[in-house]
């Protein structure tokens, strides 16, 4: 489940409804609302069994995905947008094309962007003959449903993309369940990839079995240090455990994308004067927190943790903090919202 700006609750369920997965809303005090049952229209053109969780973009509505369904045969699955009163629009069915090319089955969350657009990836389709129905896309889906496949997996690159995060730099990062160049793994042990939200594919790094083997759902998670952690559902030093091959799984972090630290607020958005909670790490003696350029009050500091509230005057935009060792900046831009909303 995720936390709507309204305060209460929203996700899905893969059964459920009508049978085939519902969007739900939950109260913080438990009342729960059916939002939406998926096949409520003849051949499930609304998408069949929702699996991910739920991002909510900046208009306010929130987006998902669907496993299957969709207005194709191939049933290759849909992208969703629901407003908080249960209004569903159908964004796109995947397998639209040719041998699925623009992918199918899509398993993990969408995230969306920096440049306001959702990526999120697909489990099989692409076009691949390396995988018997595709080794899986990334993709790129605009509020308004246009979707481009930035890439398509062919085994030696990656198999079955298992989530995506944005780094600080802007680019999408993420890990896949097999493929990659290691020959330790009968179908290879997973990479960790990179890609451009204008779909510029970076090296990959194949997990060797040592290392850790198939990075199974999570994806990847940035920390405020600036590295990349996640974890592996086999391989690594204990050999007691049998997954494909033996290995009871790994935490890995990964740095090589050479990011460096920064700051992150909770909530991403707020009023002014509410409270917002800064993270990040030497944050000890900061001497400064602004919101757009504008100041706020430190109301207590610690090593990785700094309270404030919004500040009169704030605006959208990023968050930075000043501290004896240099200054760090948010990794996302809060928005200010209007005492009207």
């Amino acid at each position: 489940m995720i936390q709507g700006t309204d305060g209460n609750f929203y996700g899905t369920t893969s059964f459920g409804g009508l049978g085939f997965g519902t969007v739900f809303k939950i109260t913080p005090a438990g009342t729960l609302t059916t939002l939406y049952s998926f096949c409520s229209q003849a051949g499930c053109p609304d998408g069949d069994s929702p699996q991910a969780r739920l991002v909510q973009g900046t208009d306010g509505s929130f987006y998902g995905s669907t496993v299957y369904g969709g207005s194709n045969a191939t049933n290759g699955g849909t992208v969703f947008k629901i407003t908080p009163f249960g209004q569903l629009t159908t964004l796109y069915s995947f397998c639209s094309q040719t041998d699925c090319a623009d992918g199918s089955q899509p398993l993990e969350a969408l995230i969306q962007a920096s440049d306001g657009n959702f990526y999120g990836v697909t489990d099989g389709g692409g076009g691949s003959t390396s995988c018997t129905y595709g080794c899986g896309t990334v993709f790129k889906i605009t509020p308004a449903g246009i979707l481009t496949t930035l890439h398509a997996f062919s085994s030696g690159d990656g198999s079955f993309p298992t989530g995506l995060v944005q780094g600080t730099d802007g680019n999408l990062y993420g890990t896949t369940n097999e493929g990659g160049t290691s020959t330790a793994c009968a179908y290879g042990c997973g990479v960790i990839f990179s890609i451009s939200t204008s779909g510029v594919f970076g090296a990959t790094v194949s997990f060797e079995y040592t290392d850790g083997a198939f990075p199974y759902h999570g994806g990847l998670v940035q920390d405020t240090n600036g590295r990349f952690y996640g974890t592996t559902a086999g391989g690594g030093a204990d050999t007691s455990c049998s997954f494909y091959v033996s290995g009871c799984g790994t935490v890995f972090s990964f740095a090589e994308a050479g990011l460096g630290p920064f700051v992150k607020t909770e909530p991403t958005s707020g009023k002014v004067g509410a409270p917002v909670k800064i993270l990040g790490t030497n944050l000890t003696g900061a001497t400064s927190v602004t919101f757009n350029g504008i100041a706020a009050t430190i109301i207590s500091n610690s090593a990785s943790l700094i309270t404030t509230t919004v500040p009169t005057g704030a605006t959208t935009g990023h968050v930075q903090v000043t501290t004896p060792h240099g200054t760090l900046k948010s990794n996302v831009v809060f928005r200010v919202r209007p005492s009207s909303e």
